[in-house]
């Protein structure tokens, strides 16, 4: 980080309003933590994407925080053009899987507070990112299932309250895609080099996501200072669905599925259009896609 160590840097700060969590009080509370390590410049965003050229505006300032849930997260990575600019992370979704995987506490203010002192020590960590079909992510993606389930979650929007459905109709989605099939997903794609599977998770880190404070582990060895892993069951049936997901939640080793760790690449082709997600955006559908993993691609506080 440029500048002296105990110096006041210059902060940018992405606000997206229309996270879960994000209130006016609670962006103030988070100006106010960040403040006593550095100069704030608030911007917030008014659209989809926006986040991303706000955080390509914002490579000449010494950091840049972004206070959203896991979407805006994602856009912001796709706008940072620096690998030496220092990114930190304030949880405003209802799930915040990215900030949370970087080990900071889920209160906003209290991870506003962490960061502030990142800022002061310049403690910072370097982490890889993965690239699917040139989208950055950050903790993970997918093709077939969980992208589905994604979908469904955006299709149904925001509640009366303005929140966006959370953990609990994440669940819900899944179980009603894996009941409309029966309980049986048979192998829809390819992985060049390891075989035919019916659906694909790619994770940069562990834990995957999280339900509440259950955290979903679909490679237990997955570092953000490493490549990426996979897991890719081969089919699903009724009698492998329990045993897959006791598998997730205890981050055991799933029967029946293809495995890749600390990979570099992944190119998988599909067998009729199937959806892709990455970091929870629904990035439409796909025939085919490659993963690629961008080691030591950014610099984060923490």
């Amino acid at each position: 980080m440029r500048g002296m160590l105990g110096t006041m840097k210059r902060v940018v700060l992405i606000v997206n309003p229309f996270a879960s969590r994000v209130t006016d009080d609670a962006i103030a509370a988070v100006e106010r933590a960040l403040m006593r390590s550095a100069y704030v410049r608030t911007v917030r965003t008014e659209a989809p994407r926006h986040a991303v050229e706000l955080a390509r505006e914002a490579n000449d300032a010494d950091a840049l925080i972004v206070f959203s849930g896991d979407g805006g997260f994602n856009e912001a990575l796709n706008g940072v053009d620096r690998n030496d600019l220092p990114i930190g992370f304030v949880p405003g979704g209802g799930t915040s899987v990215l900030p949370r995987a970087l080990g900071l506490p889920r209160d906003p203010v209290a991870a506003a507070e962490q960061l502030a002192d990142a800022l002061e020590l310049e403690r910072t960590r370097r982490i890889s990112t993965g690239l699917v079909n040139g989208r950055r992510f950050a903790f993970g993606a997918g093709i077939g299932l969980d992208a589905e389930a994604v979908r469904r979650i955006d299709e149904r929007g925001r509640g009366d309250d303005g929140e966006r459905p959370g953990d609990l109709a994440f669940v819900a989605a899944f179980a009603r895609i894996v009941l409309e099939r029966r309980g049986r997903l048979e192998p829809a794609l390819e992985i060049d080099g390891y075989g035919r599977a019916a659906f694909l998770f790619v994770s940069n880190v562990n834990p995957y996501s999280f339900l509440k404070t259950l955290a979903i582990q679909v490679a237990p060895e997955a570092l953000f200072e490493a490549g990426l892993d996979f897991l890719a069951p081969v089919s699903l049936t009724p009698r492998t669905l329990a045993p897959l997901l006791f598998a997730l939640a205890r981050g055991r080793p799933a029967r029946n599925a293809l495995r890749g760790h600390d990979v570099d690449r992944i190119v998988v082709r599909c067998d009729r259009p199937l959806p892709l997600q990455a970091d929870g955006e629904d990035l439409g559908d796909v025939m085919e896609a490659v993963f690629e993993a961008e080691r030591g691609a950014l610099t984060v506080l923490a």
